[in-house]
């Protein structure tokens, strides 16, 4: 069989490709809503995942994170490379499931545990990936990340989760999670990041604004929101995320992806 271009695909990649687009369409079957939260006469004082949120939640990623489709695709390849076949994967701030969902694509035989401390995104996780919440590949659990034992694991994503949890309690949860895993498990951490440059903070910043407004939202929209988050998401530097992985137990600590102020690693032991 050939593609578009001619080129014969081989069977595994025509696989891959045929669960990716698979997965794709069962997640967009599923008509989004605009996020307008931050437009509204009353906007939301402080930033809670309640069900106002979960209803605009995707748009709300892809409008604001850049390059949060192709993110996804890659977190999906990485964790198809790391993750130790037959342990669970962990993706634990699992939100309305757009990662299990990636992960899904190119491990299908995955068994994932979709931990969220927010019903109403579990609720919307359930909806958007009910085959495989049925057929047993993907067990919600709705708990707080810091009272969760995770244990056998071959693979925890933290993506965009991390700068959610308290400063103070980030590295005794990654210990927790190092010790976790299974010989030659892994960790996905991807974040939200400051630079310790101020020039660099400046530019890297105001692209990341100049992206929002690009996608639509006005500036009252970005400041409103921008002011709701700053009491609950606390980025940190890259220099400390990577420093505190180490503490952690992680030997191996490799970046695998950075646009504009957005970072993913791999952590393993």
């Amino acid at each position: 069989m050939r593609d578009a271009f001619g080129v014969r695909a081989r069977p595994r990649l025509r696989g891959a490709l045929s669960r990716l687009m698979q997965a794709r369409a069962t997640m967009s079957d599923i008509t989004e809503p605009t996020d307008n939260l931050f437009a509204a006469a009353a906007p939301p004082s402080d930033f809670v995942f309640d069900a106002q949120v979960a209803r605009v939640f995707p748009d709300m990623l892809r409008r604001s994170v850049p390059g949060w489709p192709e993110l996804l695709r890659l977190l999906g390849l990485v964790a198809a490379r790391v993750a130790v076949p037959g342990q669970p994967i962990y993706d634990l701030g699992c939100s309305l499931g757009a990662t299990s969902a990636a992960l899904l694509a190119r491990l299908p035989q995955a068994r994932i545990v979709a931990v969220d401390n927010a019903p109403a995104m579990l609720d919307g996780l359930r909806q958007r990936l009910a085959e495989s919440v049925a057929a047993g590949r993907v067990t919600p659990v709705c708990a707080e990340i810091m009272d969760l034992s995770v244990t056998n694991a071959g693979l925890v994503v933290l993506n965009l989760t991390l700068q959610f949890i308290p400063p103070q309690e980030r590295l005794a949860l990654l210990r927790r999670l190092r010790q976790g895993l299974v010989p030659g498990g892994g960790l996905i951490l991807v974040e939200k990041v400051l630079f310790p440059d101020a020039e660099a903070e400046a530019l890297l910043d105001g692209l990341h604004q100049d992206f929002k407004r690009a996608q639509g939202y006005s500036a009252l929209e970005i400041a409103r929101k921008r002011a709701s988050l700053e009491a609950v998401l606390v980025p940190d530097d890259i220099e400390t995320h990577e420093q505190r992985l180490r503490r952690a137990g992680f030997r191996r600590v490799e970046r695998w992806f950075q646009c504009f102020n957005f970072v993913g690693w791999l952590a393993r032991g």
